[in-house]
């Protein structure tokens, strides 16, 4: 099938659905796949998009885990990838990032997610759809991903915007999460990963000339490096995906986020 756009709406979605290179993926909670899905979609626990191992477990996962996660759901390159999920796109965002870090490109975020499936009068199946495994080798593009060590060395540059998705609580410090300190890494700009969506109830990204706007205001533009984190890397999947879709070239992710950070004494903060 033709690729598609890295974000899609159900329209575009609908007339590939019996395409046999189609992969749907579904990172919604069980009970929410069970009720109801796009039809031939496989159901993802969000749990393996995530290392697991102590000291930082929401790290992007091993080579291993990554190989026999998209082996096991089919992946192989000609594949067209499409997720979406029940957390306002959260998780499908870091699958988003998640692909891109083993190098598959040919992934599109379904726009408002199920709601906007149901809301344009296509059908849901119930069920459990099972993949045919693949043979998926992982290499991971490490140029998507931002340590801590990669922090510390670049913070100083001109041209580094670290944009921070958590709640403007939590990047004042006011609001402390699984962490020993509060605040935000030193010069990061705050731009909540939910103010990216129309409403709570319209989870649909809003329009791209609006977020370029807003995102231009915080001092966030394309030109810029871009660092995206939140607490442990869920909430800034939105994030990573809403600047890929706005065409920014230069994102990485820091998923060890705030955990990471604000659980060590030896990193800098800002409140």
């Amino acid at each position: 099938m033709t690729p598609l756009p890295l974000v899609i709406d159900a329209s575009q979605l609908a007339p590939n659905l019996d395409d046999p290179s189609l992969l749907i993926l579904d990172l919604s909670k069980v009970a929410t796949y069970q009720q109801g899905h796009i039809p031939h979609a496989l159901h993802v626990d969000p749990a393996l998009l995530l290392c697991g191992t102590a000291p930082v477990p929401n790290k992007l996962p091993s080579r291993e885990q990554l190989s026999a996660l998209f082996s096991n759901l089919g992946l192989t390159p000609e594949r067209q990838v499409v997720v979406y999920d029940d957390q306002m796109g959260a998780l499908a965002g870091r699958m988003v990032w998640t692909l891109h870090c083993v190098g598959h490109k040919r992934v599109s975020f379904l726009n408002g997610q199920l709601q906007a499936w149901t809301e344009a009068g296509l059908a849901l199946e119930s069920g459990v759809n099972t993949a045919s495994a693949s043979q998926f080798e992982a290499r991971i593009d490490r140029s998507l991903v931002a340590d801590l060590e990669y922090i510390l060395a670049h913070l100083g540059d001109a041209d580094l915007r670290i944009w921070d998705a958590r709640t403007e609580a939590e990047y004042r410090g006011e609001k402390i999460v699984n962490a020993t300190k509060g605040g935000h890494i030193p010069g990061a700009r705050w731009f909540e990963w939910t103010d990216s969506l129309i409403s709570p109830n319209d989870t649909r990204l809003k329009p791209d000339a609006e977020l370029l706007a807003t995102l231009r205001a915080r001092g966030i533009t394309p030109e810029h490096q871009v660092i995206t984190h939140c607490q442990t890397h869920r909430r800034s999947g939105l994030t990573y995906l809403v600047a890929k879709h706005l065409g920014f070239e230069q994102v990485r992710c820091y998923d060890g986020s705030w955990f990471e950070w604000g659980n060590r004494d030896d990193t800098p903060t800002e409140s």
